[in-house]
Protein backbone atom coordinates (compact mmCIF):
# COMPACT_ATOMS: atom_id res chain seq x y z
CA UNK A 1 0.00 0.00 0.00
CA UNK A 2 1.48 3.37 -1.01
CA UNK A 3 1.59 6.27 1.43
CA UNK A 4 -1.15 8.29 -0.32
CA UNK A 5 -3.59 5.37 -0.22
CA UNK A 6 -2.71 4.68 3.42
CA UNK A 7 -3.35 8.30 4.39
CA UNK A 8 -6.61 8.32 2.44
CA UNK A 9 -7.77 5.12 4.15
CA UNK A 10 -6.77 6.62 7.48
CA UNK A 11 -8.85 9.74 6.79
CA UNK A 12 -11.85 7.65 5.72
CA UNK A 13 -11.51 5.48 8.85
CA UNK A 14 -11.32 8.65 10.93
CA UNK A 15 -14.48 9.89 9.18
CA UNK A 16 -16.33 6.70 10.14
CA UNK A 17 -15.15 7.05 13.75
CA UNK A 18 -16.16 10.71 13.79
CA UNK A 19 -19.64 9.88 12.47
CA UNK A 20 -20.09 7.27 15.20
CA UNK A 21 -18.58 9.55 17.85
CA UNK A 22 -20.60 12.70 17.05
CA UNK A 23 -23.74 11.21 18.57
CA UNK A 24 -21.82 9.93 21.58
CA UNK A 25 -20.20 13.34 22.02
CA UNK A 26 -23.72 14.67 22.61
CA UNK A 27 -25.18 11.87 24.77
CA UNK A 28 -21.99 11.24 26.79
CA UNK A 29 -20.08 14.48 26.41
CA UNK A 30 -22.95 16.90 26.97
CA UNK A 31 -25.67 14.85 28.69
CA UNK A 32 -23.27 12.80 30.87
CA UNK A 33 -25.08 9.57 29.99
CA UNK A 34 -22.90 6.50 29.46
CA UNK A 35 -24.91 4.99 26.63
CA UNK A 36 -23.67 1.46 26.01
CA UNK A 37 -26.51 1.03 23.50
CA UNK A 38 -25.01 3.66 21.19
CA UNK A 39 -23.55 0.94 18.99
CA UNK A 40 -27.01 -0.53 18.49
CA UNK A 41 -28.19 2.73 16.95
CA UNK A 42 -25.39 2.25 14.41
CA UNK A 43 -26.87 -1.20 13.77
CA UNK A 44 -30.36 0.29 13.46
CA UNK A 45 -29.14 2.74 10.80
CA UNK A 46 -27.46 -0.07 8.87
CA UNK A 47 -30.53 -2.33 8.95
CA UNK A 48 -32.75 0.60 7.95
CA UNK A 49 -30.53 1.06 4.89
CA UNK A 50 -30.93 -2.63 4.08
CA UNK A 51 -34.73 -2.43 4.38
CA UNK A 52 -34.95 0.62 2.13
CA UNK A 53 -32.77 -1.18 -0.42
CA UNK A 54 -35.12 -4.19 -0.33
CA UNK A 55 -38.19 -1.99 -0.81
CA UNK A 56 -36.61 -0.30 -3.84
CA UNK A 57 -35.35 -3.53 -5.42
CA UNK A 58 -38.67 -5.37 -5.05
CA UNK A 59 -41.21 -2.64 -5.70
CA UNK A 60 -39.66 0.01 -7.91
CA UNK A 61 -38.07 -0.04 -11.40
CA UNK A 62 -34.33 -0.63 -11.63
CA UNK A 63 -33.83 2.81 -13.17
CA UNK A 64 -34.50 4.49 -9.79
CA UNK A 65 -32.68 1.93 -7.63
CA UNK A 66 -29.69 4.20 -6.95
CA UNK A 67 -31.96 6.68 -5.19
CA UNK A 68 -32.46 4.18 -2.38
CA UNK A 69 -29.23 5.21 -0.68
CA UNK A 70 -30.08 8.91 -0.56
CA UNK A 71 -33.46 7.99 0.98
CA UNK A 72 -31.64 5.65 3.39
CA UNK A 73 -29.51 8.47 4.79
CA UNK A 74 -32.61 10.37 5.87
CA UNK A 75 -34.53 7.27 6.97
CA UNK A 76 -31.60 6.02 9.08
CA UNK A 77 -31.55 9.31 10.96
CA UNK A 78 -35.34 9.40 11.40
CA UNK A 79 -35.69 5.78 12.61
CA UNK A 80 -32.73 6.02 15.00
CA UNK A 81 -33.97 9.43 16.21
CA UNK A 82 -37.43 8.04 16.97
CA UNK A 83 -36.10 4.97 18.82
CA UNK A 84 -33.68 7.22 20.72
CA UNK A 85 -36.55 9.47 21.82
CA UNK A 86 -38.51 6.43 23.05
CA UNK A 87 -35.47 5.13 24.94
CA UNK A 88 -34.86 8.52 26.53
CA UNK A 89 -38.45 8.84 27.72
CA UNK A 90 -38.72 5.29 29.05
CA UNK A 91 -35.24 4.71 30.51
CA UNK A 92 -32.66 7.50 30.25
CA UNK A 93 -34.85 10.25 31.76
CA UNK A 94 -34.82 8.34 35.06
CA UNK A 95 -31.04 8.03 35.17
CA UNK A 96 -29.64 11.55 34.78
CA UNK A 97 -26.84 12.13 37.27
CA UNK A 98 -26.43 8.37 37.82
CA UNK A 99 -23.71 7.44 35.34
CA UNK A 100 -23.05 3.90 36.58
CA UNK A 101 -26.78 3.14 36.57
CA UNK A 102 -27.07 4.50 33.03
CA UNK A 103 -24.16 2.27 31.95
CA UNK A 104 -25.82 -0.87 33.32
CA UNK A 105 -29.29 0.01 32.04
CA UNK A 106 -28.17 0.87 28.50
CA UNK A 107 -26.01 -2.26 28.39
CA UNK A 108 -29.19 -4.23 29.05
CA UNK A 109 -30.96 -2.25 26.33
CA UNK A 110 -28.15 -3.07 23.88
CA UNK A 111 -28.64 -6.80 24.53
CA UNK A 112 -32.39 -6.46 23.97
CA UNK A 113 -31.87 -4.58 20.68
CA UNK A 114 -29.32 -7.12 19.46
CA UNK A 115 -31.71 -9.99 20.18
CA UNK A 116 -34.55 -8.10 18.48
CA UNK A 117 -32.37 -7.69 15.37
CA UNK A 118 -31.54 -11.41 15.35
CA UNK A 119 -35.21 -12.28 15.69
CA UNK A 120 -36.28 -9.98 12.84
CA UNK A 121 -33.40 -10.36 10.37
CA UNK A 122 -31.87 -13.69 11.41
CA UNK A 123 -28.38 -14.56 12.56
CA UNK A 124 -26.82 -14.47 9.08
CA UNK A 125 -25.26 -11.18 7.92
CA UNK A 126 -26.95 -9.20 5.15
CA UNK A 127 -25.32 -6.86 2.63
CA UNK A 128 -26.06 -3.52 1.04
CA UNK A 129 -25.19 -2.89 -2.60
CA UNK A 130 -23.55 0.44 -3.23
CA UNK A 131 -25.49 2.61 -5.71
CA UNK A 132 -24.03 3.00 -9.18
CA UNK A 133 -22.63 6.47 -8.56
CA UNK A 134 -20.52 5.15 -5.65
CA UNK A 135 -19.03 2.14 -7.42
CA UNK A 136 -15.45 2.31 -8.60
CA UNK A 137 -12.55 4.54 -7.66
CA UNK A 138 -10.33 7.32 -8.93
CA UNK A 139 -6.58 7.50 -9.24
CA UNK A 140 -3.91 5.36 -10.80
CA UNK A 141 -1.18 4.09 -8.50
CA UNK A 142 -3.08 5.53 -5.54
CA UNK A 143 -6.67 4.32 -5.54
CA UNK A 144 -9.39 6.36 -3.81
CA UNK A 145 -12.76 4.61 -3.74
CA UNK A 146 -15.92 6.64 -4.32
CA UNK A 147 -17.54 5.01 -1.27
CA UNK A 148 -14.86 6.26 1.10
CA UNK A 149 -14.87 9.70 -0.53
CA UNK A 150 -18.63 9.84 -0.02
CA UNK A 151 -18.26 8.90 3.66
CA UNK A 152 -15.79 11.74 4.13
CA UNK A 153 -18.27 14.16 2.52
CA UNK A 154 -21.10 12.90 4.75
CA UNK A 155 -18.87 13.38 7.80
CA UNK A 156 -18.06 16.99 6.83
CA UNK A 157 -21.77 17.77 6.31
CA UNK A 158 -22.78 16.21 9.64
CA UNK A 159 -19.97 17.90 11.57
CA UNK A 160 -20.81 21.28 10.05
CA UNK A 161 -24.51 20.78 10.74
CA UNK A 162 -23.93 19.90 14.40
CA UNK A 163 -21.59 22.86 14.88
CA UNK A 164 -24.13 25.25 13.37
CA UNK A 165 -26.94 23.72 15.46
CA UNK A 166 -25.02 23.92 18.73
CA UNK A 167 -23.29 27.28 18.37
CA UNK A 168 -25.31 29.33 15.90
CA UNK A 169 -28.96 28.62 16.78
CA UNK A 170 -31.27 29.43 19.65
CA UNK A 171 -32.00 25.73 20.07
CA UNK A 172 -28.29 24.98 20.43
CA UNK A 173 -27.91 27.66 23.10
CA UNK A 174 -30.83 26.17 25.04
CA UNK A 175 -29.39 22.69 24.63
CA UNK A 176 -25.99 23.68 25.98
CA UNK A 177 -27.58 25.65 28.81
CA UNK A 178 -29.64 22.62 29.83
CA UNK A 179 -26.63 20.33 29.87
CA UNK A 180 -24.37 22.77 31.72
CA UNK A 181 -26.78 24.04 34.38
CA UNK A 182 -30.19 22.38 34.39
CA UNK A 183 -31.60 24.33 37.35
CA UNK A 184 -30.67 27.71 35.88
CA UNK A 185 -32.06 26.70 32.49
CA UNK A 186 -35.40 25.83 34.12
CA UNK A 187 -35.42 29.20 35.87
CA UNK A 188 -35.01 30.87 32.47
CA UNK A 189 -38.11 29.09 31.16
CA UNK A 190 -36.43 26.33 29.15
CA UNK A 191 -38.38 23.07 29.04
CA UNK A 192 -35.50 20.81 29.99
CA UNK A 193 -37.46 17.57 29.51
CA UNK A 194 -38.10 18.40 25.86
CA UNK A 195 -34.49 19.49 25.39
CA UNK A 196 -33.24 16.21 26.90
CA UNK A 197 -35.53 14.20 24.65
CA UNK A 198 -34.60 15.98 21.41
CA UNK A 199 -30.88 16.09 22.24
CA UNK A 200 -30.71 12.35 22.91
CA UNK A 201 -32.71 11.74 19.74
CA UNK A 202 -30.23 13.80 17.68
CA UNK A 203 -27.32 11.84 19.11
CA UNK A 204 -29.05 8.58 18.26
CA UNK A 205 -29.92 9.81 14.76
CA UNK A 206 -26.28 10.66 14.05
CA UNK A 207 -25.37 7.09 15.00
CA UNK A 208 -28.00 5.94 12.51
CA UNK A 209 -26.30 7.93 9.74
CA UNK A 210 -23.01 6.34 10.75
CA UNK A 211 -24.61 2.91 10.38
CA UNK A 212 -25.92 3.86 6.94
CA UNK A 213 -22.37 4.80 5.90
CA UNK A 214 -20.75 1.70 7.41
CA UNK A 215 -23.22 -0.55 5.59
CA UNK A 216 -21.48 0.34 2.31
CA UNK A 217 -18.22 -1.18 3.57
CA UNK A 218 -19.14 -4.16 5.74
CA UNK A 219 -21.79 -6.83 6.17
CA UNK A 220 -24.63 -6.06 8.57
CA UNK A 221 -25.46 -8.21 11.58
CA UNK A 222 -26.76 -7.76 15.11
CA UNK A 223 -23.25 -7.19 16.52
CA UNK A 224 -22.23 -4.49 14.03
CA UNK A 225 -22.36 -1.70 16.61
CA UNK A 226 -20.27 -3.51 19.22
CA UNK A 227 -17.29 -3.42 16.83
CA UNK A 228 -17.22 0.38 17.09
CA UNK A 229 -18.33 1.18 20.63
CA UNK A 230 -14.85 0.97 22.25
CA UNK A 231 -13.16 3.09 19.57
CA UNK A 232 -16.03 5.56 19.73
CA UNK A 233 -15.67 6.06 23.49
CA UNK A 234 -11.91 6.41 23.05
CA UNK A 235 -12.44 9.17 20.47
CA UNK A 236 -14.71 11.17 22.81
CA UNK A 237 -12.53 10.71 25.90
CA UNK A 238 -9.24 11.37 24.09
CA UNK A 239 -10.54 14.54 22.45
CA UNK A 240 -12.11 15.90 25.61
CA UNK A 241 -15.63 15.29 26.83
CA UNK A 242 -18.16 17.76 25.45
CA UNK A 243 -15.91 19.42 22.84
CA UNK A 244 -16.63 19.02 19.12
CA UNK A 245 -13.09 20.06 18.16
CA UNK A 246 -11.83 17.38 20.54
CA UNK A 247 -14.05 14.74 18.95
CA UNK A 248 -12.78 15.74 15.50
CA UNK A 249 -9.14 15.61 16.61
CA UNK A 250 -9.55 12.37 18.55
CA UNK A 251 -11.16 10.64 15.55
CA UNK A 252 -8.31 11.78 13.31
CA UNK A 253 -5.61 10.55 15.69
CA UNK A 254 -7.19 7.15 16.35
CA UNK A 255 -8.21 6.56 12.74
CA UNK A 256 -4.80 7.37 11.27
CA UNK A 257 -3.03 5.46 14.05
CA UNK A 258 -5.15 2.37 13.45
CA UNK A 259 -4.46 2.30 9.70
CA UNK A 260 -0.73 3.04 10.11
CA UNK A 261 -0.21 0.37 12.77
CA UNK A 262 -2.31 -2.16 10.83
CA UNK A 263 0.04 -1.69 7.88
CA UNK A 264 3.07 -2.35 10.09
CA UNK A 265 1.57 -5.14 12.24
CA UNK A 266 -1.96 -6.61 12.16
CA UNK A 267 -5.50 -5.39 12.91
CA UNK A 268 -5.72 -6.90 16.41
CA UNK A 269 -2.23 -5.77 17.45
CA UNK A 270 -2.93 -2.28 16.05
CA UNK A 271 -6.09 -1.91 18.16
CA UNK A 272 -4.20 -3.10 21.23
CA UNK A 273 -1.36 -0.62 20.68
CA UNK A 274 -3.77 2.28 20.08
CA UNK A 275 -5.65 1.44 23.29
CA UNK A 276 -2.38 1.34 25.28
CA UNK A 277 -1.26 4.68 23.83
CA UNK A 278 -4.61 6.30 24.67
CA UNK A 279 -4.44 4.97 28.25
CA UNK A 280 -0.90 6.29 28.65
CA UNK A 281 -1.92 9.69 27.28
CA UNK A 282 -4.92 9.93 29.63
CA UNK A 283 -2.65 9.21 32.60
CA UNK A 284 -0.77 12.38 31.66
CA UNK A 285 -3.80 14.44 30.65
CA UNK A 286 -6.99 12.87 32.05
CA UNK A 287 -9.26 15.65 30.74
CA UNK A 288 -8.34 14.87 27.14
CA UNK A 289 -6.90 17.12 24.47
CA UNK A 290 -9.52 19.89 24.80
CA UNK A 291 -10.97 20.21 28.29
CA UNK A 292 -14.00 22.41 29.03
CA UNK A 293 -12.90 25.43 31.00
CA UNK A 294 -15.16 26.79 33.72
CA UNK A 295 -14.93 29.23 36.60
CA UNK A 296 -14.77 27.96 40.14
CA UNK A 297 -17.44 29.03 42.62
CA UNK A 298 -15.15 31.38 44.50
CA UNK A 299 -14.12 33.36 41.42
Amino acid sequence: MDIATMIFNGISTSSILLLTALGLAITFGLMRVINMAHGEFIMIGAYTTYLVQEVFSKNLPESVFDLYYIISLFMSFIVAFFIGVVLERLVISRLYGREIDSLLATWGVSLVLQQAARSIFGAQPVNVKAPGFLQGSIGGTSSFSYVRLFIIIVMVICLTGIWVLMYRTDFGAKMRATMQNRSMAQCLGINTKIMDCITFGIGSGLAGIAGCSISLLFSIDSTLGTKYIVDTFMVVVLGGVGKLIGTFTGAGIIGLSNVTLETLTSASIAKFLVLILVIIFLQWKPQGLFAIKSRSLDE
